[in-house]
């Protein structure tokens, strides 16, 4: 009989000790697909139409400060369907400009 596979962890958590956990400041952006959940590919398009999280570029790597992370998914946090909320959370597509 096979295990039963736990549920999906990030990497950075796989097989950790969790007394010995030491959390990373800033996440790849497979990581921080998992941390938001969604896919790596839609937070590369919401990186590409600047309406995705903030990102830094170290070297040739784009990594996520998990407070950011964090940030740009509480905007928008609601508690009904007609709560306007305090911010918007853009969907990953090309916005165009209006004339």
């Amino acid at each position: 009989m096979e295990p039963l596979q736990t549920a999906a962890r990030p990497r950075y958590l796989a097989e950790a000790d969790p007394s010995a956990i030491v959390r990373p400041r800033y996440l790849k952006t497979p990581d921080a697909a998992t941390h938001l959940g969604l896919s790596p590919r839609t937070l590369e398009k919401h990186r590409c139409y600047g309406t995705g999280p903030v990102y830094r570029r170290l070297g040739g790597r784009i990594v996520y400060a998990i407070d950011d992370l964090d940030a740009w998914a509480a905007r928008g946090t609601r508690k009904s369907t007609s709560d306007p909320g305090v911010g918007i959370v853009l969907p990953a597509q090309r916005r165009f400009k209006q004339d």
